[in-house]
């Protein structure tokens, strides 16, 4: 698969019907896949901390998450077509499973938010099979999630602990399954519990979705410090790369 490597992270030049079809495949040949949905602050992190960084670097596939990724692709010369959401992903995937009767796990969140995310993807896709749920406040060294995983063999794990954990998540316990497909969503939990609401289409056709969720939750405004940096050093690569 082609890549375009932006700041040392390999971003997948893949669209997300294509992805999601690639993933289908693999559920159906019982393979492994981890799957992350990057942002220009998951970027920043890894230039920042050498051990997240290797956690990325172990995804199969590592999308656009945010249109920064998008527009420092293009910067690059190198340009992906469409951003590739984890709620996205996760929506199709759900279909798929409904479609399937495919075996889901769900980890992430507080108690209340998995709860309503449960009963509301059981509404909405009643031939799925949740076979296990977790939440996202666990003791991260003593827990027995990787046995229940195994144990009830899951399709697709929907990880909802936020960046950094989700990543570092999966990337320290993958090699413990023999197959699934592991999939960073960030807050699609919330989304589909209902307790936050995503941006109305119009503003994600405009690519404006960061910007109503900065109106909806003003102190996410110290996370978009991270945007201007990204900007800076994807420019002096630019310039690196030209020379």
């Amino acid at each position: 698969m082609k890549h375009v490597i932006i700041l040392g992270i390999p971003f997948s030049i893949i669209n997300h019907h294509k992805l999601v079809n690639n993933l289908n495949q693999q559920i159906q040949s019982a393979e492994k896949s981890f799957v992350i949905t990057a942002n220009p602050e998951i970027v920043m992190r890894a230039n920042r901390e050498i051990d997240y960084k290797q956690d990325l670097l172990r995804a199969t596939y590592i999308t656009a998450d945010g249109i920064g990724i998008v527009k420092a692709s293009h910067i690059l010369n190198n340009p992906l077509h469409e951003r590739v959401t984890g709620y996205d992903v996760m929506m199709d995937l759900l279909q798929l499973s409904n479609y399937h009767q495919y075996k889901i796990y769900l980890l992430g969140a507080d108690q209340e938010t998995l709860e309503y995310t449960k009963e509301n993807i059981e509404t909405e896709y009643p031939s799925v099979k949740i076979v296990g749920h977790h939440n996202g406040y666990f003791d991260w060294n003593n827990n027995n999630i990787v046995e229940e995983i195994n144990q009830s063999s899951p399709d697709v794990v929907f990880v909802a602990l936020g960046a950094p954990k989700q990543e570092q998540w999966i990337s320290q316990n993958i090699d413990h399954f023999q197959k699934g497909v592991f999939i960073c969503v960030g807050g699609s939990f919330d989304v589909i519990s209902g307790n936050v609401k995503r941006a109305p289409l119009s503003w994600q056709n405009r690519n404006l979705e960061w910007l109503y969720r900065l109106l909806k939750q003003p102190s996410r405004w110290r996370r978009m410090l991270a945007l201007p940096q990204f900007t800076f050093h994807v420019i002096k690569q630019k310039v690196k790369g030209s020379s």
